[in-house]
């Protein structure tokens, strides 16, 4: 079953409860987004000329990380929207190197990668209020993981209620936030709890 992604950017404020932002003069007609297609497979390597978006991202200047959808980096790892989200929200966490295995990195990268995990997940709550999260990751392309080679942690913000027959009978998500609202809404609060 392929699923279609709708994005419904007005529809956060309905979420959040905001009656104030909820009419549909709030936003534009729903749109579909471009079918998921694979993302680029990743070449044996290392580096910006790897094949790899993430490894590109992480050799960009940070003054493209908001085209790049960067949200944060750090000495040792990054973490970036996923262009093509599950649910509003949803967040990759990535060594800064190469890697396709657990067994590849070294204990600082590890660690950084599960600090900033457990950091986003405390931006995540504070700033859009999920009643849970999926947070883990696909090892190997058998397991699910469409960039092979470069492992990454997914962090999916979950509400009660937010699997209905959107996507079990017309196999369509419905996505409420555009990702450059999201963007914002992250680096705002990451700035103002950096203080």
């Amino acid at each position: 079953m392929s699923l279609e992604q709708i994005w419904a950017p007005w529809r956060l404020a309905y979420i959040k409860g905001d009656p104030q932002q909820t009419s549909p003069a709030a936003g534009p007609a729903a749109s579909s987004a471009p079918p998921e297609s694979a993302p680029e497979a990743a070449s044996p390597g290392n580096g910006e000329n790897c094949g790899c978006f993430l490894c590109r991202y992480v050799a960009a200047a940070t003054t493209e990380d908001r085209a790049n959808l960067v949200v944060l980096r750090g000495k040792k790892a990054v973490v970036v929207l996923n262009r093509y989200p599950y649910n509003n929200g949803h967040l990759l966490v990535a060594p800064h190197a190469h890697k396709a295995t657990l067994e590849e990195l070294d204990d600082e990268e590890l660690l950084e990668c599960g600090q900033l995990l457990r950091q986003l997940c405390g931006v995540l709550r504070r700033v859009m209020s999920p009643d849970g999260f999926n947070a883990g990751l696909n090892l190997g392309r058998v397991a699910g993981a469409g960039l092979p080679g470069h492992l990454h942690w997914h962090l999916v913000p979950r509400w009660n209620g937010d699997t209905n027959f959107m996507p079990v009978l017309g196999e369509v998500n419905v996505i409420p936030q555009s990702l450059d609202a999201l963007y914002e809404m992250l680096i705002t609060e990451l700035s103002s709890s950096a203080n």
